[in-house]
């Protein structure tokens, strides 16, 4: 699926089959600004960052724990001629794969032996020497074992080439979807662990990078598996700094992919951690049902997931229709609710809603951790989640953020123990009513917040006007 502006809601939007280019020289020197950055590695004097503005008139500098005055970009540098030796000379039985930004090579650098993936950036493809820029810097600076390691980079005349670890298993996308018919599907475990493994590096970028950065671009295709399904985030070209101090949010230009933008950004282009979190939500409920999060192959009603998905979540009788068929049944009935509960949490309508990352994690981790054994007997399916009081005082903690009981999350209310209860017109119509409570309550946040920028608009406009 191709990278593009979300929608269509104003002139500062732009739409793109491929990666976007994020237009804005004020927005492009908010996200890459570093003071403390004097250059690239040897070699690079010719991509030098200068001091610069951000958002706001605000200094805004991504902090890295490293000591004295100057931080220089870790990344290698190598020539044009380097990575053509690497890859034969991008020969075609080298390709990996290809998109708006130009195509990925797989190859082996001659002077370290090191399996490698090279993108080579299209000189008249989407992706600019802004995004670039934003690339190496992120990748250079901000380390995790969910994150894709950027081996070096190469920026001889007009060729852009970034070099990344050989990430084997491919993509997360290449194991979901349009599947050959002899290829096994993820099984459930698989599934968890991924989810669980991409949300740890979003955490990363969240709450452990300062400022927090946003990643703007979750989706299927940009999760990369290592051996043994370790998933790693890749893809960082439209990532931006967040908001610092009393901002609640970050103005930029909507960019990303169809079906993954948060409904907020997409309409008023106010970008916020949340944004990523309702794009995780997407890829978690592709991992959970199997479909895409826009397939024009579905039936009318059902070719956006989100859209297909969110009516089924009011009754708990239709679950088991959102798990994926290739799994033959082969799940946990309580995981797959308690799955759902987080996904529906995450494609929250409203941001203020959403639950943070770090909430998520916690569920997600304690999903993967209860391994799904299918040759056990009916009720046993769970093994290795450690002893028996450790793991209801986890599924508690679990059940408190589900309820939105520690705060962040979107206060609808989950039943753990559903898939031993039946299901009733009276429970479905609480949770009907929890629903409106909260839609109402998010409509209230969101009317309020309106008022006070239209009344700051206006009263900034008066000011100017005395003063014009």
């Amino acid at each position: 699926m191709g990278c593009f502006s979300c929608f269509d809601s104003g002139e500062d939007e732009e739409f793109n089959h491929g990666k976007a280019r994020d237009g804005g020289a004020k927005d492009a020197q908010a996200t890459v600004n570093n003071p403390n950055i004097s250059r690239l590695s040897s070699g690079a004097d010719r991509m030098r960052l200068r001091n610069t503005t951000g958002l706001g008139g605000s200094k805004r500098e991504l902090v890295v724990p490293k000591d004295g005055p100057d931080v220089n970009i870790a990344a290698q540098t190598f020539t044009f001629r380097d990575l053509a030796a690497a890859t034969k000379n991008f020969r075609s039985e080298s390709l990996l794969g290809e998109g708006g930004f130009g195509r990925v090579y797989k190859g082996r650098l001659e002077s370290t032996g090191q399996v490698v993936a090279v993108k080579q950036l299209d000189r008249d493809g989407l992706q600019g020497n802004r995004e670039f820029l934003v690339e190496v810097l992120m990748l250079s600076l901000l380390h995790h074992p969910n994150l894709v390691n950027l081996i070096g980079y190469c920026a001889d005349g007009d060729q852009r080439l970034l070099v990344y670890e050989f990430m084997p298993l491919g993509s997360l996308e290449d194991h979901l979807h349009d599947l050959p018919l002899d290829k096994e599907p993820l099984d459930w475990n698989t599934r968890m662990k991924i989810a669980a493994g991409a949300a740890k590096g979003l955490e990363f970028l969240h709450d452990k990078a300062n400022p927090p950065v946003i990643y703007r671009d979750f989706k299927s295709s940009n999760i990369l598996l290592d051996e043994g399904f370790h998933p790693k985030l890749s893809d960082f070209g439209l990532a931006k700094l967040g908001p610092v101090g009393d901002k609640s949010h970050v103005s930029t230009r909507v960019m990303g992919t169809y079906g993954y933008c948060a409904p907020e950004y997409a309409m008023t282009g106010q970008l916020t951690v949340k944004s990523d979190v309702y794009s995780f939500g997407v890829v978690f409920l592709e991992l959970i049902t199997g479909r895409k999060a826009i397939d024009g192959t579905q039936p009318h009603g059902e070719q956006n997931l989100v859209a297909w998905a969110r009516p089924m979540f009011h009754d708990r009788r239709k679950f088991v229709k959102l798990a994926d068929p290739r799994l033959q049944g082969k799940y946990p009935m309580r995981g797959l609710y308690q799955a759902l509960a987080v996904a529906s949490m995450c494609i929250q309508e409203q941001g203020a809603t959403r639950p943070l990352i770090g909430d998520v994690v916690t569920a997600l981790s304690y999903l993967a951790s209860h391994q799904y054994d299918p040759n056990a007997p009916p009720g046993h399916g769970h093994r290795g989640g450690g002893d028996k009081n450790r793991g209801g005082a986890m599924d508690e903690r679990v059940g408190k953020i589900l309820k939105n009981e520690e705060g962040g999350g979107s206060g609808r209310r989950w039943d753990l123990e559903g898939s031993e209860k039946e299901d009733s017109p009276k429970e479905t119509a609480r949770m009907l009513r929890d629903l409106d409570r909260e839609r109402a309550v998010a409509e209230a946040k969101m009317w309020g917040e309106n008022w006070r920028e239209k009344r700051r608009q206006s009263a900034q406009g008066s000011f100017d006007g005395a003063n014009g």
